[in-house]
């Protein structure tokens, strides 16, 4: 087996490798992740208008954006957006309904025992448990400086 050197390999690498379009990406992420938080923002609004308060018109909006987000990750839909807009979906709470029922339509077939709902947080689960115990390490900061 041949080996190559360091500087040859990144030669090689620089080579094949093509230039990612950068302001163009930048551009297509910051429309869709505006145009999702305009969408949020309008169901914000909808639900206010309702009589609904602060508490419950963020919740509600979360839950409408996590539905939308999951019932387009279902029909395949939501993929394709995320193709174009790379990180544009993943900003906002829609990237992460995505990333918790992607893995639930990629293992359907397996059962809903042993494929969905074992499969359902292979990709979120570990943001869950860190995002957890995080938060429990800040508390106990928090508490016993008296902050």
């Amino acid at each position: 087996m041949k080996t190559i050197s360091k500087k040859e390999y990144s030669r090689l690498v620089k080579k094949h490798s093509q230039n990612s379009p950068v302001f163009t990406d930048t551009l297509k992420a910051f429309v869709v992740g505006g145009i999702i938080c305009t969408i949020g923002q309008a169901f914000r609004n909808f639900y206010f208008s309702k009589g609904l308060d602060t508490n419950l018109t963020g919740t509600a909006t979360c839950i409408s954006l996590i539905l939308i987000a999951s019932i387009l990750t279902a029909l395949n839909i939501f993929d394709k957006i995320a193709k174009f807009a790379g990180a544009g979906t993943l900003v906002p709470i829609t990237g992460f309904a995505n990333a918790v029922v992607s893995p639930c339509m990629e293992f359907k077939t397996e059962g809903l025992v042993l494929g969905t709902a074992s499969r359902m947080f292979v990709v979120a689960g570990p943001v869950i448990a860190y995002g957890t115990i995080s938060s429990i390490i800040a508390g106990l900061i928090y508490y016993f400086l008296g902050a």
